[in-house]
C-alpha cells in the first residue's frame, strides 16, 4: 500500500474514539495495522484495551464508519487480536499526556 494511501486510512482511524478514554484508538496504540487488498477491502488490525470490551461492537462500527469515507476502500474489516496484549506503553506522547500518565 502506498504511503500516501496509509496516512489516509491511518488518519481516518484517528477520528474513531475510545468511548471510555476519549482518546483516539490510532494514538492509544490500539491499531497494530491496516491493509488493503487489490479488492478494496481494508482490513485493520487491532486490540482493545481489555479483553471482554462492552463497547467492542461499537469501536468495530466506528472503524468501518471511518474508512467508507476514503475511496480506495470498498469494505472494511476488524480483526479484533489479543496478542501481543495492549499496554500503556503502546500508547502516544499525546495520549499519555492527554490521560495524565507519565512518559
Amino acid at each position: 500500500m502506498e504511503a500516501a494511501l496509509e496516512e489516509n486510512i491511518m488518519g481516518a482511524l484517528e477520528n474513531v474514539i475510545d468511548p471510555e478514554l476519549g482518546i483516539d484508538i490510532v494514538n492509544l496504540g490500539l491499531v497494530y495495522g491496516a491493509d488493503l487488498n487489490d479488492e478494496g477491502v481494508c482490513t485493520v488490525t487491532m486490540t482493545l484495551t481489555a479483553m471482554g470490551c462492552p463497547l467492542a461492537g461499537h469501536i468495530e462500527q466506528d472503524v468501518k464508519r471511518a474508512l467508507s469515507d476514503i475511496p480506495e476502500v470498498e469494505e472494511a474489516e476488524v480483526n479484533i487480536v489479543w496478542d501481543p496484549p495492549w499496554g500503556k506503553d503502546k500508547m502516544s506522547r499525546y495520549a499519555k499526556i492527554a490521560l495524565g500518565i507519565p512518559d
